[in-house]
């Protein structure tokens, strides 16, 4: 399967998650009006926000799945982590304004018990939630897509958002009234931590950064080559979901280019079979110091 087959693989994920935000954020919106519950309407308000991200996400996977054109030489694979970035801004956005409202509810002491329809509806949330998350995580991975494994931290996220959600209505069952607007303030950080960290990791891709410890274990691999006199220089960059990497290699002068070429080949299939790299430039310089 080529790397066009499985963006097309990971919009299913994409498409499950916007179904799943769909149905949850309606149903926790209108059971928090209806059983009066702060913790359960920033929740809904946080599924809302997931839908926009799920559809930038899978805009992103079906931009990313384009051939390269006179203008893309390298394909459009850096759109789907554009999209995350977009998805990121929402998420930010929203949970900023969960907090100041739920922060401005519990300045007010406006308490209220809320019914407890709400919280089963918040403990059924996390099911369901869990179940896209495991699944969005292992397709992720069968896919090697970095804006569908985002998702799937998202989705994990607002199951353990629901689950606060729950403990705060079930505080409130108890007396502590205070706790399912507190419950709702924690949903607005978790918010904003989540989409921080996909904002995080999409401009540390579009700038070009690299795993450094991934980066020594490729020079340590490649200095195993018993061609290899010496590394000289190594780079290496995330385009979409698929890595990069420049590698300057020292050989012995006397090899003829064919023998030289064979040995960048060797190195190309080693990198590919052991650390999925899809594009590797091996460039070859004469080891002057026998």
């Amino acid at each position: 399967m080529n790397h066009s087959d499985n963006l097309k693989k990971g919009e299913k994920g994409a498409w499950i998650s916007i179904f799943a935000y769909i149905i949850l954020a309606a149903s926790k919106l209108v059971i928090a009006a209806i059983g009066n519950s702060e913790a359960l309407r920033a929740d809904g308000l946080n599924n809302a926000t997931d839908v926009v991200a799920s559809i930038a996400v899978l805009v992103g996977l079906k931009i990313s799945r384009k051939p390269p054109d006179e203008d893309h030489h390298y394909g459009h694979f850096r759109a789907e982590t554009i999209a995350s970035l977009f998805a990121a801004f929402i998420m930010m956005l929203v949970g900023i304004q969960v907090i100041i409202e739920t922060f401005q509810s519990i300045l007010k002491a406006h308490y209220a018990q809320p019914d407890m329809l709400t919280a089963w509806t918040a403990l059924v949330a996390t099911i369901i939630m869990f179940m896209v998350y495991f699944y969005n995580l292992r397709l992720s991975k069968a896919v090697s897509s970095s804006a569908l494994y985002a998702a799937a931290q998202d989705n994990r996220s607002d199951a353990l958002v629901s689950i606060g959600a729950f403990i705060g209505i079930i505080g409130a069952q108890f007396g502590l009234f205070w706790l399912d607007p507190i419950a709702g303030l924690v949903v607005g950080f978790i918010i904003c931590k989540t989409a921080w960290g996909i904002f995080k990791d999409a401009t540390h891709t579009l700038t070009d950064g690299f795993d450094e410890n991934q980066i020594e274990k490729i020079k340590s691999s490649v200095l195993k080559d018993p061609d290899v006199k010496q590394l000289y220089d190594i780079k290496g960059r995330i385009h979409g979901n698929q890595a990069f990497v420049d590698i300057t290699i020292l050989v012995d002068p006397n090899l003829n280019v064919e023998e030289s070429h064979a040995i960048t080949e060797r190195i190309e299939r080693y990198l590919y079979r052991n650390y999925h790299i899809t594009h590797a430039q091996i460039h070859i310089e004469p080891y002057r110091n026998f």
